[in-house]
């Protein structure tokens, strides 16, 4: 399966907080640019400009949090590979928990969220480094083992039932209701948008819906939208350009490498660590994209230390390396790969290098940035400025301070600030 579905006998709603640093949007031309009318094509919907507090938000917490995190066993897909593909796995781990009769809705009721404070939660998450938290939902258009979805299914999508009476009428009580600023739509992928009346509701939405003028979305509505049509593109979970795209993207991954929902069989080994997180940060927002960091929480509501302790540290390094991220844009070079991986982003005419390795000589080769006779360099987290000195090759060399361990800003990731440069 190439990508991820909601694994529930209803549709489940799965919170996205997409974190933001950046003014709220009190007007349609402030957050959009324009209040033209959009037409039910995809010509028309993907000429509206995404609402600017998501290129400045940069950094969001993505939860996958439901009836599977009863289970919690294996991943979030549990229904499918136990109902569907009857794995073996699956298969034997019901056999020796839960008695023969036993059936994916039973797991509903042990799904109490008894410890769920969302005041904690949200405090964790400004701790990770929001400012402030908008409102998003996940939504699945496919639902596995609904009737009215198998019989479409089986009309080689040529009917419409399980949209009209179950999806469509959903998705806009959904918005009425709840007022998202971001709608992450999946499950796109066995129908195309003509299927599932995607360029009608999305026209409805920039155009007369409450959240018309800040809501933001995905590119998952039809096998034929993914990273072509849409808000923003996702292309794929885990999606990782190597050039700067012409379209503004997002980076989805998880904390646990194996799932997206909480699993008691989650090992040391499979949680991302630190570094490669921070490292997939920098390296999406120096390619122009947003980083989305998932955690799964438990049945009951608790967020597991290893996660927490996760989130904390992106919120340590944000706290001091924030401004190279929040609101920044690609610079005219993205990164310079060498022994010390360093990567670029900008604000106006401040530029600033991120670079993921100390270099032993203490001294940092940068290719790409070139002296003038203002140039000043700052190291964030450090008050004085950088020697610097032109570089006989090309670019500038960077005399890094000499500092004990416990006085370098952060443990990896350290940023330059780069003015009067070109």
């Amino acid at each position: 399966m190439k990508m991820r579905a909601v694994s529930a006998q209803v549709l489940l709603l799965l919170l996205l907080l997409e974190l933001v640093r950046a003014r709220d949007c009190t007007g349609s031309s402030r957050c959009t640019g324009s209040s033209r009318r959009y037409t039910p094509d995809w010509p028309s919907l993907d000429s509206r400009p995404l609402p600017a507090w998501f290129d400045e938000a940069k950094f969001g917490v993505f939860i996958h949090w439901g009836v599977f995190s009863v289970p919690a066993w294996g991943s979030e897909w549990f229904w499918w590979h136990w109902e569907a593909e009857k794995l073996p796995a699956y298969q034997n781990f019901m056999k020796e928990n839960y008695p023969p009769d036993f059936s994916y809705a039973d797991f509903g009721p042990q799904f109490t969220a008894h410890f769920f404070h969302p005041d904690s939660w949200a405090d964790l998450f400004e701790a990770s480094g929001a400012k402030n938290i908008r409102y998003g939902l996940y939504h699945s258009l496919l639902e596995w083992f609904h009737p009215l979805y198998l019989r479409d299914k089986k009309n080689d999508f040529k009917t419409q039932y399980f949209v009209r009476a179950k999806i469509m009428p959903e998705l806009y009580d959904l918005v009425n209701r709840y007022k998202p600023d971001l709608i992450w739509s999946d499950g796109e992928w066995e129908g195309p948008d003509t299927y599932w009346n995607s360029t009608d509701f999305l026209s409805w939405l920039y155009n007369d819906s409450p959240v018309k003028d800040v809501v933001v979305v995905n590119d998952r509505w039809g096998k034929n939208c993914s990273c072509h049509h849409g808000g923003y593109y996702n292309c794929q979970d885990k999606f990782k350009p190597e050039t700067l795209p012409d379209h503004k993207w997002e980076m989805c991954t998880s904390i646990d490498k194996m799932s997206w929902g909480y699993r008691r069989d989650m090992m040391i080994t499979d949680v991302a660590s630190e570094y490669s997180i921070i490292s997939e940060l920098v390296q999406t927002v120096s390619l122009g994209g947003n980083y989305l960091l998932n955690i799964g929480p438990t049945k009951d509501g608790l967020i597991v230390p290893i996660f927490q302790e996760r989130l904390l540290a992106v919120g340590k390094w944000l706290s001091i390396n924030g401004e190279a991220i929040y609101a920044s844009k690609p610079w005219r070079v993205q990164f310079e790969k060498n022994e010390t991986s360093v990567w670029y982003t900008s604000k106006g005419s401040t530029v600033y290098a991120i670079f993921l390795h100390w270099p032993e000589s203490g001294i940092l080769s940068l290719e790409s940035p070139i002296a003038t006779s203002t140039t000043q360099i700052t190291m964030l987290g450090i008050q004085n400025d950088l020697k610097w000195s032109t570089n006989p090759g090309e670019g500038l060399l960077v005399y890094l301070p000499h500092l004990p361990p416990a006085a370098v800003p952060t443990e990896f990731a350290w940023t330059l600030r780069l003015t009067g440069v070109k």
